[in-house]
């Protein structure tokens, strides 16, 4: 039995729309999806549909969309993203993937969440979650998320750094069908710190939780990345948002998905914004899109095989 996937459409002023169009032309096999948006856009695809954002936009062409104004796409957008979480909260799917938003226009429209890892924890009830960029040769998770860099060190602590451990090294069983998976802990000063010459978080903070968590680590950011593509690693903790995000898309930009760790049901995304310079022009690239599908599906498919 194939399983059944939502995919959201993002903001409509992005090239979310175009990209899951691309996708639909040929999806991954498989799966039966389920599109969630506004009518005017999602009506010409195939695939179920779950319109949602007609009180907000009616009837209006896909053209008339990218001129909305940032607070009703933020709206769109967000009752898209609360459709998509609902449908697999109520099992009606087993995964969903979501397309750019634009975090000023939900935060606009009200949805003041720092990204949506935060906000599909909180709708999942809570769930300790974690936020994966997996790609063919290279996978991190980040410790801390959307944060000021001066706030990281506040929340960089013993504690959740094992926690993500925990949450990656489940997911990469369940998952990813690795029974033993190798983590590592990147560094977060030069050089790991260098015995306290650069500061002393790496031995306060990363060794303790690597040590806890069986892993590699402190491991200097200027090498845990290679390491880990040449197979040394499975997954490598990043201490905070652009470390890990900067090394996922130099080594697999249009390839990397954006996964969320932890929740009940499968989410995905693409690795890239929502990119409003191209949108309405037809010439967005669709491949890190339909990888998100892909492994989506791939995903949902071990968790029933497994439940």
């Amino acid at each position: 039995m194939s399983v059944r996937i939502a995919i959201e459409l993002g903001d409509p002023r992005g090239i979310g729309p175009e990209i899951v169009g691309k996708v639909m032309k040929d999806p991954p096999a498989g799966a039966e999806y389920v599109l969630v948006g506004p009518s005017s856009l999602i009506d010409p695809l195939p695939g179920e549909h779950v319109a949602v954002g007609d009180d907000l936009v009616g009837d209006a062409t896909p053209g008339a969309l990218l001129q909305l104004d940032q607070e009703t796409a933020g709206r769109v957008t967000g009752a898209e993203i609360q459709r998509a979480a609902q449908l697999a909260l109520d099992g009606d799917v087993q995964g969903i993937v979501t397309a750019p938003a634009e975090k000023a226009a939900l935060h606009a429209a009200g949805f003041t969440y720092p990204g949506h890892t935060e906000w599909l924890a909180e709708l999942a009830g809570g769930a300790d979650v974690a936020m994966m960029l997996a790609g063919h040769r290279l996978r991190v998770v980040l410790v801390t998320t959307h944060l000021p860099l001066r706030d990281i060190f506040d929340a960089l602590t013993v504690d959740r750094i094992v926690q993500v451990g925990q949450i990656t090294r489940e997911a990469l069983i369940e998952g990813w069908g690795i029974s033993e998976p190798r983590l590592a802990v990147c560094a977060v000063n030069p050089h790991a710190g260098e015995h306290g010459l650069f500061g002393s978080e790496d031995q306060e903070i990363i060794a303790p939780a690597a040590e806890q968590l069986g892993a590699a680590g402190p491991v200097p950011a200027d090498t845990v990345f290679v390491r880990a593509m040449r197979g040394k690693f499975d997954a490598v903790l990043a201490p905070y948002h652009d470390i890990g995000m900067t090394a996922i898309k130099v080594a697999e930009f249009g390839r990397a998905v954006n996964v969320t760790l932890g929740l009940p049901f499968v989410r995905t995304s693409p690795d890239h914004g929502t990119a409003f310079d191209l949108a309405g022009r037809g010439i967005a690239d669709p491949n890190s899109m339909k990888e998100a599908v892909a492994l989506a599906v791939r995903l949902a498919e071990r968790r029933g095989q497994q439940g």
